[in-house]
């Protein structure tokens, strides 16, 4: 039997990466095609090997999971994305469905829905892990703006506020003021505290 969905994996830990590969690779019908160890890299090969789906972990180095699940929707859109996480939060489902994921699983689960989560999202479905689902709806709206989320994370991250604004050319003002109204959105002291609880929250 030949094989009809090709699948390039992006997971930043290579024995979870390896793994994964072989999990599915086992499958009649699923060819793991390529896999990445970071969301540029993977964005790269998506654009290289045009594949059905696409299996992405959110916290990766360079661009996180939700970054490219986005770009792969506005330059790739035949490609599907399924994201496979550790993160069981409706903060991070929530987003990862606006970015254009079409599946969210979490780690734990059996790896036969991974294989059955693949094919399902091939046929246009989506497949979202079903305790996730009901929490989704009665989550906090996130109250933080796409350049606040990134600022915050850098900074929570450890970065200075100048080292932000370089890295994003802005003005050391006005990644303050971004800062400033995050953490007040937050209810929280300082950046650190603003950073885990919307991190907590899966919305970093």
């Amino acid at each position: 039997m030949a094989k009809t969905i090709k699948v390039v994996l992006a997971e930043d830990q290579g024995m979870v990466r390896g793994a994964l590969s072989v999990l599915l690779g086992i499958e009649p019908d699923i060819e793991v095609v390529a896999s990445a160890a970071d969301g540029d890299e993977a964005l790269r090969l998506v654009g290289q090997l045009r594949p059905q789906i696409l299996v992405t972990d959110i916290e990766m180095p360079k661009s996180t999971g939700l970054e490219l699940t986005a770009r792969v929707r506005n330059l790739y859109p035949e490609t599907r994305v399924v994201i496979l996480t550790t993160f069981a939060r409706p903060g991070y489902l929530r987003r990862a469905l606006d970015a254009g994921a079409h599946g969210y699983l979490l780690k734990d689960r059996p790896s036969t829905e991974l294989a059955d989560a693949v094919r399902r999202v091939h046929q246009g479905l989506r497949v979202v892990d079903p305790g996730l689902a009901a929490e989704v709806w009665n989550a906090e709206p996130d109250p933080l703006t796409d350049r606040e989320r990134e600022i915050l994370r850098r900074a929570g991250e450890g970065e200075s506020t100048a080292e932000v604004a370089k890295a994003l050319r802005l003005s050391d003002g006005t990644v303050r003021n971004y800062l400033s109204e995050a953490i007040s959105k937050l209810g929280a002291h300082n950046r650190v505290e603003a950073a885990r609880l919307a991190r907590a929250k899966g919305w970093l």
